[in-house]
């Protein structure tokens, strides 16, 4: 017994200086991977705050450290809601860690963007580009494709996030690998890709990375349109969101309860209250797509790129891209980092 309570005490204290909270005020629920940087949780966390009263701390984790995390607790369970790339939603149900609950407004969420038991579900999606910073780029031309980031004019200037740990950079190489010619049985172009990348000095950090385009440290990002869009029309920054030309994908970010959490009932509200209106407003006013189409307003529609461009996204198999998922990092891994 000595020893459990000694260990939820240092996970708890572990947890405060992951998320960066310093306060003696315990937090109401937790929730892993909710970075205040990222698809403007820090509004999201606002509304459930405004809504239902729950204080809950930022978390900067991504979804590769949030699956890693909730695997080490799984005995002694310390946040009660979880966010992440669906891949990785995927493993935590197949893993033990997720639990089956089906939130409100379930059933609007099509088949395949939800597991039919409910251990995780799309709340909404991404689609995959490259978010420019144009004044960082020194009056060089915005690249338009894949191909373009090769060229040796954009040394130093490529950023990707780390896709042996973070979804998005997962997600990225699923992009490159299929626009290159490969599929999810053979990542061998998008390896290529890579190394060949590799010449330019790509800058790869493991966090999200929004911040570092809007400075210019990072000018070209493999990122998702819906932070670009933040940083045009949000943040006033001379920014652009490019959907490749050899064609790219579209991603859902997901969320589980997480298994034997400590506060299941408050962890059930916030689920709910994130796929509610309110909830779903949210994303939609920070440019994502929510998984309940009707909260995507004409004005919030009106600041995505022409529907031309967004027919070079596509979705794949989710489920597939999760299970070959730990291949690939070990290939990339091995071979290019």
């Amino acid at each position: 017994m000595i020893a459990k309570k000694l260990k939820t005490l240092v996970l708890g204290a572990l947890l405060l200086m992951n998320t960066g909270v310093g306060s003696a005020k315990a937090a109401d629920a937790i929730c892993y991977n909710c970075p205040p940087q990222w698809a403007d949780w820090a509004s999201q966390l606002k509304s459930i705050k405004k809504h239902l009263g729950y204080d809950i701390p930022h978390d900067n984790k991504n979804s590769g450290q949030t699956l890693s995390q909730l695997l080490a607790e799984k005995n002694s369970p310390v946040a009660d809601v979880a966010y992440y790339g669906v891949s990785f939603g995927i493993q935590a149900g197949q893993k033990g860690v997720a639990t089956a609950y089906k939130p409100k407004h379930f059933d609007e969420i099509p088949a395949g963007l939800k597991d039919p038991e409910g251990k995780w579900f799309t709340i909404h999606s991404g689609t995959l580009g490259f978010f420019v910073n144009v004044d960082a780029l020194d009056g060089k031309p915005v690249p338009q494709s894949w191909n373009d980031l090769l060229k040796p004019a954009y040394k130093g200037m490529i950023g990707y996030l780390d896709p042996s740990s973070a979804f998005v950079g997962y997600a990225g190489a699923v992009a490159v690998n299929r626009a290159m010619g490969g599929t999810l049985d053979n990542f061998g172009p998008g390896i290529k890709f890579f190394k060949e990348l590799a010449k330019n000095d790509p800058i790869v950090p493991k966090q999200t990375s929004y911040a570092r385009v809007l400075s210019g440290e990072i000018p070209i990002l493999f990122d998702y349109d819906f932070n670009a869009y933040r940083g045009k029309y949000k943040d006033k920054a001379n920014v652009e969101f490019v959907i490749p030309k050899e064609g790219t994908v579209v991603v859902p970010y997901v969320m589980s309860l997480v298994k034997n959490g400590p506060n299941p009932e408050k962890g059930k509200k916030i689920l709910d209250f994130i796929m509610s209106d309110n909830g779903q407003k949210v994303w939609a006013n920070a440019y994502l797509r929510p998984i309940r189409a009707s909260a995507l307003s004409k004005e919030a529609a009106a600041k995505f790129l022409p529907a031309s461009h967004y027919e070079r996204s596509k979705p794949v198999d989710y489920g597939k891209m999760a299970k070959v998922q730990k291949s690939f990092t070990k290939l990339y891994l091995n071979e290019v980092r």
